[in-house]
């Protein structure tokens, strides 16, 4: 079993932990050795008993408050799939008919009509011009 050294609240600690768990203990350290300084920067030093007592419960203090957020959040998920499940049991919409309106046949045959002479003039135009510029 591993002893390793730990500070908090610049005092020192040999602290056993299992074979692996090194990283996790380290971690842990430095979260109460955060609230220890904090303590002893704002009060000053402290018997040892009581920042580290003092420096564990504002860390059980602000465990709670992420628990408390995190049911919260717990709570919206099972909501929203709640609603998720809801709404993907419906059935789906019935098919909207949507109307494009149809250009009435003697409209187009008239506007038919029109690109006819349009095109007819064009070309009569086009004759003319190229009549006078060989007689020209």
């Amino acid at each position: 079993m591993p002893e390793i050294k730990i500070e908090i609240g610049g005092r020192e600690f040999d602290v056993a932990c299992q074979e692996g768990e090194e990283h996790y203990l380290h971690s842990a350290a430095a979260m109460l050795d955060v609230e220890a300084s904090t303590l002893t920067s704002q009060i000053g030093r402290l018997p040892e008993p009581r920042m580290l007592l003092m420096a564990g419960l504002m860390l059980a203090d602000k465990t709670a408050g992420i628990e408390d957020k995190l049911k919260a959040r717990d709570a919206r998920i099972a909501e929203l799939e709640s609603e998720i499940a809801r709404l993907s049991a419906m059935p789906a919409p019935e098919p909207e008919r949507i109307e494009v309106p149809v250009i009435p046949a003697s409209l187009s045959d008239s506007m038919a009509e029109l690109a006819a002479r349009a095109e007819s003039i064009a070309g009569a135009l086009e004759e003319r011009v190229g009549t006078k510029t060989l007689a020209g």
